[in-house]
């Protein structure tokens, strides 16, 4: 039985350890469930444990902004108080609020 437990929550802003890039979490897999195409395209040397959290995050950098799938070891918590400018974040969100984003759909 998988006993982990995810660090960050829905609507937390958080960044990549590595690369330069920011999101809003948005899903949370308890462990690993993209394709194993998606998996395999990694390279080896940098590819995460599947038996971890992995986040949907409506992502962003200097350049674009899309929806990205990262493990929870490539993940810090953004506590810069900046807001995340996503353009689909208020189909899900309300206004950031203390560092936050409040959910405001209802989930299943």
């Amino acid at each position: 039985m998988l006993k982990s437990r995810a660090r960050y929550h829905l609507g937390q802003i958080v960044r990549h350890r590595k690369h330069p890039f920011r999101g809003v979490v948005f899903d949370v897999d308890a462990m690993f469930a993209n394709t194993d195409e998606w998996y395999d395209a990694i390279p080896e040397d940098s590819r995460p444990s599947k038996d971890q959290p992995f986040y949907h995050l409506l992502a962003e950098n200097e350049q674009s902004y899309y929806v990205a799938y990262v493990s929870e070891q490539n993940l810090v918590a953004d506590y810069s108080g900046e807001p995340v400018d996503h353009p689909d974040l208020p189909d899900l969100f309300g206004d950031l609020t203390d560092g936050a984003y409040p959910l405001q759909v209802q989930l299943n």
